[in-house]
């Protein structure tokens, strides 16, 4: 589906001119699609009608209250990795038992506020974790249903920075380790270990890493119950990639079939948690140019959006299609261009001799899916304003996080007595 596309020469999202909204909310600022939005959660959970499946939005992936709530109103749970985005969840109208708090280092008061709100499942990627939530639940007087993550030791083949799924990261219980792990926690009060959980990494293009990990947890599923455990639940995490470029994507259609394929006949609860996949293409970043430099050796395009705003460039050399938001002559002759940001980094860079029709100061450039891992990561750094997020429902668009005055940033900081 098509939602950011030109009419009549100008970028529109839906049916909202792109233009009309710089004019009205001012540049940089980011434009979301319910539109897509819905149409991204019906193409993926509709893969699964008819199956004990359960979706939760994975909330990283952008936690603006519209866009959560959006995806409840189509019966979505959510996926959440702190206690702000469970509270986010819950203002956003997320039920409580379609939540599941992931993470790898879990405090207790975060594990209070979960128990406290009702929430579907834990997921518990350490003994300590796991020592620290029996206290807690017994302290409390309640049993919390807990998964173990576990890490399949399977390469995701994407981005080092966005893989989880090997023994050297960070995320989750050995697999090797994982029957004394179980064991454990069969004997602690105040936890009840039903189900187990998995999650490789993102921006997944490739079918074969999840069905390798899904094929090791079908295993472990066999030999836990084969010891005793009640194993009803399967999570097998998220991941599924978008197209930012020119990548070979499988369908969710696709990897329905490869998740029913291994799970259908096992009599679990499956749940899957896809981020990305939901909001990616449903975002743009909208930028101004603010100057056309020059250089001895290269032309650099100067705009308002910086690595504050989007760091994905910066932080894994990510790329995002660059377009101009008034569409250029078709016979127009493009030009090799450093796309910039106003940041005093060198890393403060969106793109590196990106063919560009001539543009000029004033000119507007959208950044195609930029709808993931875009507002959700930006900072303020050199004291820029955290900047807009809009969402359009055909020709309607809302401001979902208006942009603060620096005198707000200011105000909300404290002198010491002694200065």
């Amino acid at each position: 589906m098509t939602v950011f596309a030109y009419r009549n020469g100008i970028l529109h999202a839906e049916d909202a001119a792109l233009t009309a909204i710089a004019d009205a909310v001012g540049t940089p600022f980011y434009c979301y699609s319910t539109a897509a939005l819905r149409a991204n959660w019906a193409a993926f959970a509709g893969a699964f009608a008819g199956q004990d499946v359960g979706v939760c939005y994975a909330v990283k992936a952008n936690s603006n209250l519209a866009v959560i709530r959006t995806f409840a109103e189509q019966g979505a749970g959510a996926d959440v990795v702190s206690e702000g985005e469970m509270r986010r969840a819950l203002a956003a109208g997320v039920p409580p038992e379609r939540i599941v708090f992931s993470g790898v280092g879990k405090t207790r008061d975060e594990m209070r506020a979960a128990l406290s709100a009702g929430i579907f499942q834990l997921n518990v990627e350490s003994i300590p974790e796991l020592e620290a939530l029996s206290e807690v639940a017994s302290g409390m007087g309640v049993t919390a249903d807990i998964a173990f993550r576990v890490n399949p030791d399977v390469d995701a083949k994407t981005h080092a920075k966005i893989a989880t799924g090997k023994k050297e990261n960070k995320f989750g219980i050995d697999y090797d380790h994982a029957r004394d792990v179980y064991a454990r926690a069969a004997a602690l009060p105040g936890v009840r270990p039903v189900a187990i959980a998995v999650h490789i990494g993102s921006q997944l293009t490739d079918l074969a890493p999840f069905r390798a990990a899904f094929l090791r947890v079908a295993d472990l599923l066999h030999v836990l119950r084969t010891d005793g455990h009640d194993i009803r639940r399967l999570d097998l995490g998220g991941g599924l990639g978008i197209r930012y470029k020119d990548e070979a994507l499988p369908s969710p259609a696709d990897y329905a079939a490869m998740v029913t394929s291994i799970t259908g006949n096992l009599g679990c609860h499956v749940t899957l948690e896809p981020g990305r996949t939901l909001v990616g293409n449903a975002g743009v970043l909208v930028a101004r140019t603010i100057y056309v430099k020059q250089g001895l050796h290269r032309q650099f395009l100067i705009v308002d959006a910086a690595m504050n705003d989007l760091i994905r460039p910066a932080l894994y050399d990510s790329y995002h299609g660059i377009r101009p938001v008034v569409e250029a002559a078709s016979d127009a002759t493009t030009v090799p261009m450093d796309v910039v940001g106003p940041v005093c980094e060198s890393g403060d860079t969106f793109a590196l001799q990106r063919p560009l029709p001539p543009m000029a100061a004033g000119d507007l450039v959208a950044f195609d899916s930029a709808g993931a891992y875009g507002a959700v990561m930006s900072s303020g750094y050199n004291t820029r304003p955290l900047i807009p997020e809009v969402m359009v429902n055909g020709a309607d668009f809302a401001v979902i996080r208006p942009r603060p005055r620096i005198e707000d940033i200011l105000a909300a900081e404290r002198m010491p007595g002694w200065l």
